[in-house]
């Protein structure tokens, strides 16, 4: 007898190829779908974070804070949240903005995934 026969072989069928390949790319489309909810999300925060860091906004009244976030916001194209989203506190002399918010994402037929932010200024 052959060597080689005797050897058993290792490998992955092509059955075994094709439905892990199935798998990544259907992985691979839900990450591409929710990057720009979390990159929305994200630059929520900063704008957050860049108002409630703005010295004028210390003594500011919640109308002029929130009109400053929507001036930023506006730039950046923020659509998820709204100014009367937006909760304004103040901490000891500390300005905190924050929100609470749902993305609802479609994936395929009656399939949609919701995604839950909930961006903040305070950085503690």
């Amino acid at each position: 007898m052959d060597k080689a026969t005797l050897k058993q072989q290792c490998g992955l069928s092509m059955g075994g190829f094709l439905l892990g390949s199935f798998f990544l790319v259907l992985i691979m489309i839900t990450v591409f779908k929710m990057i720009p909810a979390y990159m929305e999300s994200a630059t929520i925060q900063s704008l957050f974070v860049s108002v409630a860091s703005d010295p004028d906004m210390e003594k500011a009244s919640r109308r002029n804070i929130l009109r400053a976030y929507s001036k930023r916001a506006v730039i950046e194209n923020i659509t998820a949240i709204t100014r009367d989203d937006i909760d304004v506190e103040d901490d000891n002399g500390t300005l905190i903005l924050s929100a609470s918010y749902t993305k609802k994402i479609h994936l395929a037929g009656n399939v949609s995934l919701y995604m839950e932010f909930n961006p903040s200024s305070d950085t503690r």
